[in-house]
């Protein structure tokens, strides 16, 4: 997978230098323009959908599909609205992360105050099984690693990922990984359990353990202590979940959680404020609710819509071992997205997080610096604390349109058609974190954090970004800096 889309990036950018442009590309991966609708209907008349017609669905089953529609068979809808509908179930289609490509069309039945249609639906599925080798970098970001290149924080293995299940849109996750950050996980998705497809489940447990661990945040960096021939971290933890997706863009969740924890006692030694209540061995459930609405026109790269999404969890109910440990975390997300021309869009993000217990132990406390939370132009730092306050606003323009083109060699077309399309953007962040214990070595704790830059965006098949982008912090040092999004 990875060298197909290495081969697809190398190619996108050649094809913009080139200038070429697929002669097809409206017909198959314009975001706005990918279905044909008769434009004939009278304002004042009214559509009734006789019937659906779906193609290219070898694996998915029907119903799956007809989930994400914004309309029922035989309802009826006003004429001037059918685009409308046809545009939002394209776009749900595809955030399904089911299908390349989705391509919707009418044809007129019959004439008249109520005009009859048939709806088309084609779609080109994507590759459902990814069993590829796992070569991974074990730090916060590739950045980070960059500093060092030390090959020893290198993981390998294998990762199993079974898509699209019976047809069903479920989903199965083996992770088998080796090397740096040791790691063994089986889950298992299934969205709809019920008739009306509005309940699921979810559940899944994992092992993982490291020689090495880092054991204290010093001067806006991670502090390890490595042992080569004893574990120095070991976690065990299962899960068991409930959804519930009474409408197209509301998601609802509850899980229960357990997790246990060893440390080594070399690690306490470092930092007896490690654990919790100083101990090396931890062990308590987690209570979590999470409540999503998602009206973006896509999950991977939004360009117009808004996404909310609101956490709270609850870790430690006097069981086990937990030492009488009671933490509890209010997160939430907020982004806006709007189209400002043809070409120009904007796009804001706050996140936030609050703890209401402020003397946390360190392994469980989180603030800037991880996975998607960070102020751009700090990749290089952790910022430590018990709650943070983030925003993330840009503004991008479109200098290459979404295109389609053949990779020739490819013959399979979950491979070898592939679209593209480039961004440039300006951005600003901001951040603050909390630290309830005010270190003095770590000065970007409790103080406002300030990022800017351009960057260059490339857009691709398989829900992947590819993003180098050039950054100053407020502290003036500057720095290129290369991300890669990919919901797999």
């Amino acid at each position: 997978m990875r060298l197909v889309l290495l081969i697809s990036l190398l190619f996108a950018i050649s094809h913009f230098a080139q200038g070429q442009r697929a002669a097809n590309a409206i017909d198959l991966a314009s975001r706005d323009s990918v279905f044909v609708v008769s434009n004939t209907f009278d304002p004042g008349l009214r559509i009734v959908i006789d019937t659906v017609e779906i193609r290219g669905n070898k694996v998915t089953r029907p119903n799956i599909i007809l989930r994400e529609f914004t309309f029922d068979l035989h309802d009826t809808i006003p004429a001037y609205d059918l685009i409308n509908h046809l545009k939002r179930t394209r776009e749900n289609l595809l955030n399904t992360s089911l299908f390349n490509f989705v391509t919707i069309h009418d044809s007129i039945l019959t004439y008249g105050r109520y005009s009859h249609v048939i709806i088309h639906i084609d779609v080109i599925e994507r590759w459902y099984l990814w069993p590829f080798p796992i070569f991974e970098i074990s730090d916060r970001n590739f950045n980070s690693w960059w500093q060092t290149k030390d090959p020893d924080r290198i993981s390998y293995g294998l990762l199993l990922i079974k898509e699209n299940m019976r047809g069903r849109k479920e989903r199965l996750n083996l992770l088998l990984r080796f090397g740096y950050d040791e790691k063994y996980e089986l889950s298992y998705d299934v969205p709809f359990i019920n008739k009306k497809q509005t309940f699921g489940a979810t559940l899944g447990m994992g092992f993982s353990r490291n020689h090495e661990v880092a054991y204290q945040t010093r001067d806006n960096q991670l502090e390890n202590v490595k042992d080569s021939k004893n574990y120095l971290y070991t976690r065990f933890y299962s899960f068991l979940g409930i959804t519930h997706r009474p409408s197209l863009y509301q998601h609802h969740l509850l899980q229960l959680g357990y997790s246990f924890f060893n440390f080594a006692d070399t690690v306490l030694q470092l930092n007896p404020d490690y654990s919790f209540n100083g101990k090396t061995q931890n062990e308590y459930l987690t209570l979590l609710y999470r409540y999503t609405v998602d009206y973006r026109d896509s999950k991977n790269y939004p360009l117009h819509g808004r996404y909310l999404e609101g956490n709270i969890s609850k870790s430690g109910f006097n069981l086990f071992r937990d030492g009488n440990i009671s933490m509890m975390d209010i997160w939430g997300s907020y982004r806006h997205y709007w189209q400002l021309s043809k070409q120009f869009y904007f796009g804001t993000d706050w996140t936030g997080k609050i703890s209401t217990s402020r003397d946390q132990p360190y392994f469980y406390q989180q603030g800037l610096g991880y996975g998607r939370n960070f102020v751009r132009g700090y990749e290089l730092y952790v910022v430590d604390g018990q709650s943070f306050v983030l925003s993330k606003n840009t503004l991008k323009f479109n200098i290459v349109p979404t295109r389609v083109k053949n990779i020739g060699f490819l013959k399979s077309q979950k491979f070898g058609l592939i679209h593209y399309a480039l961004y440039l953007n300006w951005y600003i962040d901001a951040g603050y974190v909390d630290d309830y214990r005010k270190q003095d070595y770590n000065d970007l704790s409790n103080s406002l954090l300030l990022g800017t830059g351009v960057g260059l965006d490339v857009v691709t098949y398989y829900d992947m970004v590819f993003r180098l982008e050039f950054s100053v912090n407020r502290q003036g040092e500057p720095g290129f800096f290369f991300h890669v999004a990919n919901t797999l």
